[in-house]
């Protein structure tokens, strides 16, 4: 596992100094740049401690396997699923609790209609129907309560939904009616 529940590992990209999305020559550059560094033939002339040594020794070795999984375009490609995973589980691990539209109070304010579900600490977990919009759903009120519905192509998923005092989270499960 890449992210343990509490801490936040680093990651490869880290180690190079690069961004995820940066190109094969961008994270070769930072590669060369950080093997010239810290190759141990050029720390034996420049260190004078044996506890610099071992550092500079782990983190060549770190430099070496993050440019062995980010140079090979497949070996990317599976890293980058298990990191996008592991922050997916990180994420979901933090949840309090699942909840979906139908549990929410709906508040009409002009155009924008803000939902909101009470969280244990008395505050309110929210979000507004603009933000949904921008996920690709659209409000339809039916009677009494609200539907939403599948405006943009946009598939069944979840939001995560702070709380707005404490640190709890809450899953929206979104559920559309396509239309």
């Amino acid at each position: 596992m890449l992210l343990d529940k509490n801490v936040t590992q680093e990651t490869h990209y880290d180690v190079l100094n690069v961004k995820e999305d940066s190109s094969y020559e961008e994270i070769r550059t930072s590669y060369r740049s950080a093997i010239l560094n810290l190759h141990p033939d050029k720390l034996l002339k420049t260190s004078e401690t044996s506890i610099n040594d071992q550092a500079a020794g782990d983190r060549f070795i770190k430099v070496q396997k993050a440019w062995e999984i980010l140079s090979n375009s497949s070996c990317r490609l599976v890293y980058d699923n298990e990191l996008r995973g592991a922050r997916q589980d990180n994420l979901a691990s933090d949840v309090a609790e699942d909840i979906s539209i139908e549990d929410m109070t709906a508040e009409e304010s002009g155009e924008v209609m803000e939902l909101f579900y009470q969280c244990r600490c008395g505050d309110y977990f929210s979000i507004d129907s603009l933000e949904l919009g921008k996920m690709g759903y659209s409000f339809c009120r039916v009677g009494t309560g609200i539907s939403l519905q599948n405006s943009d192509g946009a598939i069944p998923g979840s939001v995560i939904l702070p709380c707005g005092s404490c640190s709890l989270k809450a899953r929206l499960v979104i559920n559309v009616e396509v239309n």
